[in-house]
């Protein structure tokens, strides 16, 4: 029964991205995460990581392309551009925002797991569901879905400028002011191995800048950077 409601489910889905699908099992295995098969190892699918290696190929093509004809950038922007579209951030927002999560096929577990591990579950889902759109309906149809439910974001990842590296452009602006480079320090770690969250320092002449959170230590220093470059005039 509740197989048979998740498909239902799914099939909604479906009618709300107005796709006229050949093969619906194909779009219904987009959904199958590999541990709701540890579970159910008679389900009728299988799990969607093929489709999620393909989705993630077409979604590339389908930004590069779009970001090309659109943009007048050069080579290193239009990459870093990219990356934050096909970033599994991005893709996580958009997957909760089209009710995706519901429809995952998952095991009890992963259910119940931390919000870091469903979001990368949701993001690798949005990739599957375009390689499953790309093998049923082909190219233009996959391309519809990017330009639609994912390029849609670019006009607030360029307004706001998450698509910069905050490292980077910290680094460039402190030797450019005091020819000198930033470093980073762990000044805090909370919470369980499996959800931790980490505390970094941004440091100039062991003098400490900003101070940023996040679930791993790279997000952490992003995320100081990010708050330094909002106080730079005042560094000295």
């Amino acid at each position: 029964m509740a197989e048979d409601l998740m498909s239902k489910k799914i099939a909604s889905l479906a009618k709300k991205f107005k796709l006229d699908l050949k093969n619906p099992d194909l779009f219904r295995n987009a959904f199958v995460h590999r541990s709701y098969l540890n579970e159910n190892p008679k389900f009728d699918l299988e799990n969607n990581e093929r489709l999620e290696f393909l989705g993630d190929a077409v979604l590339e093509l389908a930004a590069t392309k779009y970001l090309y004809n659109k943009y007048k950038m050069p080579e290193g922007e239009l990459t870093t551009l990219r990356s934050a579209i096909v970033r599994g951030k991005n893709l996580s927002e958009t997957g909760k925002d089209l009710g995706i999560e519901d429809c995952i096929y998952l095991s009890y577990g992963e259910k119940h797991g931390s919000e870091k591990a469903k979001s990368l579950i949701i993001a690798n889902c949005v990739e599957a569901i375009i390689g499953a759109i790309y093998l049923d309906l082909g190219f233009e149809e996959a391309e519809k879905f990017i330009l639609k439910n994912i390029l849609s974001s670019i006009n607030k990842i360029i307004n706001e400028k998450s698509y910069i590296d905050s490292k980077s452009e910290f680094q460039e602006k402190i030797q450019e002011k005091l020819k000198l480079t930033p470093n980073y320090k762990v000044l805090k770690e909370s919470g369980p191995d499996h959800n931790k969250e980490f505390t970094s320092g941004v440091f100039v002449k062991n003098q400490l800048i900003a101070e940023g959170k996040g679930s791993s230590k790279s997000i952490a220093e992003d995320h100081a950077a990010r708050v330094a470059l909002t106080h730079i005039d005042e560094i000295a």
